[in-house]
């Protein structure tokens, strides 16, 4: 009986892998492992040598400070917190392992004990809200199953949630730290390989249906302000076996059953698409998250999408920055589509590689970069409700407990500076005059005409053969860029 006893404890450390999986084998250790953790509980400080973070200054040299961004500060008449609506992403801050396809798991933190229990996810839930308040952050961003373990029925699985659920409520009594999004990982279990709203098999698209209503529910009872659909399995590997009219109907059908449970529900916070060309999926449905073919390739297709089915009026876009650049673009491209086109709802802060063709989730940090971004988010009028959610990682190498907080408050550094650069760009005037000079021309009553729709073809043919040849005039691109250069 020892020998099996021990066999077993061996065996569900050693499997850690298959515990994060949500299959019947995970089911059967994990539950097992939770009686051990039990006698494990970890007491005491989770950051026992770090201090709460604060602002020293741009001449600061203190890795563990602040340099540019500060929460009270006004920046533009709003607070820069206000502007930033920082946020922590659960599943990379404290599930990321730094496992990848090639290579096993660097990180174990001090608090883990090798399993997936309840009682694991408690001791998580506990350390991200010590995590949250000594980095200064309001706000945490969570999909379902990495904050609570799955069961062996959708029954205990949303128990075990429930449980996680009421230990955040407790955690976030007298603070002002609420979740940001939640949202539903309908991507990582076997079920959801065909994908889960564009699933060929109605008992999937049920159960992705309970799934989503439940995290719906457990995000709206922890205050949350928006809620998000990020689905990584929505698309197909190849039209031979595809209904692709049949898939795309069946998505928007799930995405309006989601807005009028929101209504029922009483969920007054934002629904969120994200877009995301391929990973996994090669082509991916319109916006929602994996090589299968994507159907949310990028903001425009996802507006697309939206307005399609008539839905754009229930929902708004997560851009993630990442994504932008996997799908040809930059990210001030696809802030500005979804801004010009009132859908600019929250972004995802990370970058990529540009020596790498895939989402590598790193920390953002290029300050002219950021700048754009701002300028973006200044012109949207800040992002409220949503926020910038630190979708990002720290790189497999990087083992340090201090590391989590380096790479955030490089992060928050970095768009802070952006903000205080955006602003004295828009303050200065000089790029908004050079972009309005380039259509001085259309300020013109014919100009005013034409916007408006009251002028075609014939008119503009008359007004062609009176003017002649049109004059050639500069783009003034290099000065452009130039004036970007000086505020940065």
């Amino acid at each position: 009986m020892k020998s099996l006893l021990l066999w077993l404890a061996v065996f569900c450390y050693l499997g850690n892998s298959f515990c994060q999986e949500d299959g019947v084998i995970a089911d059967m250790t994990c539950r097992w492992d939770a009686g051990l953790s039990e006698s494990k509980q970890w007491n005491g400080d989770f950051f026992p040598n770090i201090s709460n973070i604060q602002y020293e200054g741009p001449s600061s040299r203190n890795p563990l400070a602040y340099h540019w961004y500060n929460a009270e500060e006004e920046i533009l008449g709003k607070k820069m917190k206000d502007w930033l609506r920082f946020s922590v992403a659960f599943w990379h801050t404290f599930r990321g392992d730094g496992g990848d396809p090639f290579g096993s798991p660097t990180k174990t933190w001090p608090w883990e004990d090798g399993s997936n229990s309840v009682q694991m996810a408690m001791t998580r839930m506990k350390a991200n809200f010590e995590f949250l308040k000594k980095l200064g952050v309001e706000r945490w961003c969570f999909h379902d199953r990495d904050i609570a373990p799955e069961g062996a029925t959708l029954e205990e699985t949303n128990r075990n949630l429930d449980t996680i659920i009421s230990l955040a409520k407790e955690l976030q009594l007298g603070t002002s730290i609420r979740p940001l999004w939640g949202t539903a990982q309908l991507f990582k279990h076997p079920r959801y390989m065909h994908g889960a709203a564009t699933s060929p098999d109605i008992k999937v698209y049920a159960y992705a249906a309970a799934q989503v209503k439940k995290a719906m529910e457990v995000t709206h009872e922890l205050g949350g302000e928006n809620y998000v659909f990020w689905g990584g399995r929505e698309g197909y590997q190849s039209l031979l076996n595809t209904d692709l009219k049949k898939e795309l109907d069946h998505m928007a059908t799930f995405l309006q059953s989601a807005a009028s449970w929101k209504k029922k529900l009483g969920f007054n916070g934002t629904l969120l698409l994200e877009p995301k060309p391929q990973e996994p999926t090669k082509h991916q449905y319109v916006s929602i998250e994996f090589p299968i073919l994507r159907y949310d390739w990028d903001a425009a297709t996802t507006i697309g999408f939206l307005q399609n089915y008539g839905l754009k009026d229930e929902f708004k876009l997560n851009v993630e920055c990442n994504h932008a650049t996997l799908s040809g673009h930059s990210c001030h491209h696809e802030l500005e589509t979804a801004r010009i086109n009132g859908m600019l709802g929250n972004i995802d802060a990370n970058t990529g590689d540009p020596q790498t063709g895939w989402d590598t989730d790193q920390f953002l940090t290029d300050v002219t970069e950021a700048t754009l971004i701002m300028l973006s988010v200044v012109k949207n009028g800040g992002l409220a409700p949503g926020g910038f959610n630190f979708d990002a990682k720290l790189r497999r190498e990087s083992v340090d407990v201090e590391d989590l907080f380096i790479a955030h408050i490089s992060g928050m550094d970095a768009l802070a500076r952006g903000l205080r650069n955006a602003a004295a760009l828009l303050q200065d005037g000089v790029l908004t005059k050079l972009v309005e000079e380039r259509y001085a021309s259309f300020d013109s009553s014919l100009g005013t005409s034409i916007e408006a729709g009251e002028v075609g073809f014939e008119e503009l043919e008359v007004k062609a053969f009176e003017w002649g040849e049109p004059t050639l005039s500069s783009g003034k691109q290099e000065l452009a860029e130039r004036i970007l250069q000086s505020f940065t």
